[in-house]
């Protein structure tokens, strides 16, 4: 069998049933896509411009770059910790950065919603 990374999650606990491995996947790419869509969203609010106050269109563009930075960081985690939970037969861990995404896409939309409202 060819050795699987991270060889450390993998060496640990017992294989567990792949449908549940395969639900774990699926949940890392939709995190994958989060981040995709919040970082096409700051790339596009900056360059499209939009007719928004400039200062609070970079901040938001830059809160949106920022999510979708961590959302790619909760993507790969929270794929670890889940998988490493099913291995050992432990109770699923909570998605360990879904307070702050709310947190910084309620604030970027607080921005533009501002930017629009005082341009």
């Amino acid at each position: 069998m060819a050795s699987r990374f991270p060889a450390r999650l993998f060496a640990a606990g017992e294989e567990p049933d792949a449908r549940f491995s395969l639900a774990n996947e699926r949940t890392f790419l939709a995190w994958i896509r989060t981040a995709l869509a919040l970082l096409a969203g700051g790339v596009a609010l900056e360059v499209l411009g939009l007719g928004m106050q400039p200062g609070l269109r970079l901040a938001a563009s830059i809160l949106l770059i920022v999510g979708g930075l961590l959302a790619a960081l909760q993507a790969w985690v929270g794929w670890i910790r889940v998988e490493r939970a099913l291995r050992l037969g432990r109770a699923l861990p909570p998605a360990a950065f879904s307070l702050p995404l709310v947190a910084i896409v309620g604030l970027a939309a607080v921005l533009v919603l501002l930017g629009v409202l005082l341009a």
